[in-house]
């Protein structure tokens, strides 16, 4: 029996939904719009991409759309000035700085010199550092849109063994992190695991993040386990995960697809992020179903 397909673009839709529809409330009920501001440095046609997607996003959410584009050789200097106006604006609540940066650009001073209660993206040190000791962070989008498919699908989540295959700061480290307060058991595996496909096998929840097409085969997967592939590769074949689907879906429980699964969850997940750092900005409750 084929494991069933997890449409993440299907439970991306209903959550962006959800969320313009508390946008709406928060309005109506107390004069705040959620606002974003997007930094884009230089002309990276990918960053471009997603610039416009996130803009088009925010906008239909009913939130306020902030865009501010640098030349690729503008100084650091310059781009921390941004930052510093934008941490300052009480019309922005959260700042997103579209990754990657120009190589004379020191992504980590860039990256922490975001207010943390506006490090939407949960890149930060304080907010990493909050995350992995239980407290309550600004929770990276992509990992927080994981958790969701995974609540979504299997509910409790307590006692479950979990494998993550990665260990980047974006997606393997808070991943673990979420995992590990739903109270599951959690292992990260990396390039440098002996018999990683042993490790795997033992998963009733697997994340791929580790960036290679279609590493994670079939005969990995214990029969039924729910599988969530992060990656997107392009290949000549077009884009791939780092799970190879057929084959792990002739054994999995479940597994989401690429494209279709953990990519629209990406941006729902930072229009999520937003509107819960203008509720908190605004001394207001959480918003509902919406935080990790």
């Amino acid at each position: 029996m084929a494991a069933t397909r997890i449409d993440g673009k299907a439970f991306a839709a209903e959550l962006r939904q959800r969320i313009a529809d508390q946008v709406a409330a928060l309005k109506a009920e107390h004069g705040v719009t959620p606002g974003l501001a997007v930094v884009l440095v230089g002309e990276d046609p990918a960053s471009q991409i997603y610039v416009r997607s996130k803009n088009k996003q925010t906008v239909e959410a009913g939130m306020n759309s902030f865009e501010h584009r640098l030349p690729a050789d503008a100084t650091q200097a310059e781009l921390l000035a941004l930052i510093g106006r934008l941490n300052a604006d009480r019309e922005v609540h959260g700042i997103l700085v579209q990754l990657p940066l120009p190589d004379h650009i020191d992504e980590a001073e860039v990256i922490n010199a975001i207010s943390v209660k506006k490090d939407v993206d949960g890149f930060t040190v304080a907010n990493a550092g909050r995350l992995a000791t239980g407290q309550r962070a600004m929770v990276p989008c992509t990992p927080l849109g994981c958790l969701m498919l995974l609540r979504d699908l299997l509910g409790d989540l307590s006692g479950k063994e979990a494998v993550v295959i990665g260990r980047s700061n974006i997606v393997g480290k808070p991943m673990a992190a979420l995992l590990t307060a739903e109270s599951a058991t959690v292992t990260v595996a990396h390039s440098r695991t002996v018999d990683l496909p042993a490790v795997v096998r033992r998963a009733d929840i697997v994340v791929a993040a580790v960036g290679r097409p279609q590493m994670v085969k079939g005969d990995w997967i214990k029969p039924g386990a729910t599988v969530i592939d992060v990656g997107i590769n392009r290949t000549e074949d077009g884009l791939v995960g780092d799970v190879d689907y057929d084959a792990v879906a002739a054994v999995a429980g479940a597994v989401t697809p690429v494209p279709g699964g953990v990519g629209p969850m990406t941006i729902a997940c930072l229009l999520a992020n937003t509107l819960t750092a203008c509720c908190r900005s605004n001394g207001l409750p959480d918003p509902k179903g919406l935080v990790a």
